[in-house]
């Protein structure tokens, strides 16, 4: 029915569109296969003639609200008549300059390891194609970095449908102090990159409160689920800031680790101080703050926690809690 119903409106469209004059509600009838088929020609019963005629003019709405400008001519009969003047129905020329375009050439490039990598290839195809100045390449280089967004991630593309669709979904997380995954049930907000990998913001519903999930935890399917959300949707999702905090971003302290050299390169960006202790060792002071031991984890024997006391202790924990696992 779906299908029938938009076929019908798009040659009703094309009708409005395609002639020079207005058209009336018999003419329109009359040339409109659906329309026959379904009431018969112009000059049915009266039953007929009321079917149609509510079923015209909830078509005609349902254009006017996809956009297309219909207007409602008298003629000097006294006929009402319909039609879509082209030239008030175009869009306006598209014009981009150099920097637009360069803009346009690095977002596909930044999706070009995504399924996204077709969509926009063929949204510059239909750019070139409706007026992109021809001494431009939205694909050339423009500068000495070439950004990428690695997805390699099997959630993503489930997580963001159901996030664009606002559907509630389900999946296997496996924390990073735990040994076995355990199931979540959420309702995806937005998906942020942030430092190489992406992040999930969502509400949990089993814990009632916001939530955000790593993408590499993600274990096994995502499954949808039914119903609607029953948390509101902030205006703003702050992912990166709570990541942020979780990886010690937000710190009012300082703490002591000794690392491996050659290794722990983020913590070595981080640092406000590198002494090189010898024996393949250097010592560091980073920033402290909440979360950084379940950053800290993530290095394995290639970091050893100094200072403060309560870090080496937090570090410790999470570290017994793997091997247990």
């Amino acid at each position: 029915m779906a299908i029938a119903k938009a076929e019908r409106l798009m040659n009703l469209a094309l009708c409005l569109l395609g002639t020079r004059r207005p058209l009336s509600k018999r003419e329109l009838r009359d040339s409109i296969e659906a329309y026959v088929e379904a009431f018969g020609p112009g000059n049915g019963t009266t039953g007929s003639d009321d079917s149609f005629n509510r079923m015209f003019e909830r078509d005609k709405d349902d254009l006017r609200e996809l956009g297309l400008v219909i207007e409602t001519v008298e003629s000097l009969e006294g006929e009402i008549g319909y039609l879509a003047r082209r030239d008030s129905n175009r869009l306006p020329p598209i014009t981009l300059d150099a920097e637009e375009a360069a803009a346009l050439g690095l977002a596909a490039k930044v999706w070009q390891q995504a399924r996204l990598a077709g969509a926009a290839s063929g949204a510059l195809q239909k750019l070139r194609a409706a007026g992109l100045p021809e001494d431009v390449d939205p694909y050339g280089s423009h500068g000495a970095l070439e950004p990428r967004i690695p997805v390699h991630e099997a959630a993503f593309e489930p997580l963001m449908l159901a996030c664009r669709d606002r559907r509630p979904v389900a999946f296997d997380y496996r924390k990073a102090t735990a040994a076995h995954p355990e199931q979540r049930h959420v309702e995806p907000w937005a998906l942020e990159c942030w430092r190489g990998h992406w992040y999930l913001a969502g509400w949990d519903r089993d814990r009632g409160a916001e939530r955000v999930f790593r993408l590499s935890r993600i274990t096994g399917k995502v499954r949808s689920r039914g119903g609607r959300y029953t948390a509101e949707v902030p205006d703003v999702v702050t992912v990166r800031e709570t990541v942020a905090s979780w990886a010690g971003e937000v710190a009012d302290r300082s703490a002591r680790i000794r690392l491996r050299a050659g290794a722990g390169y983020p913590l070595r960006a981080k640092a406000t101080s590198v002494r090189e202790l010898g024996d393949g060792w250097d010592e560091l002071e980073i920033p402290y703050g909440h979360g950084l031991d379940a950053w800290l984890v993530e290095f394995g024997p290639d970091v050893v926690v100094l200072e403060p006391a309560e870090l080496r202790a937090d570090v410790v924990d999470r570290l017994r809690a793997v091997a247990k696992g």
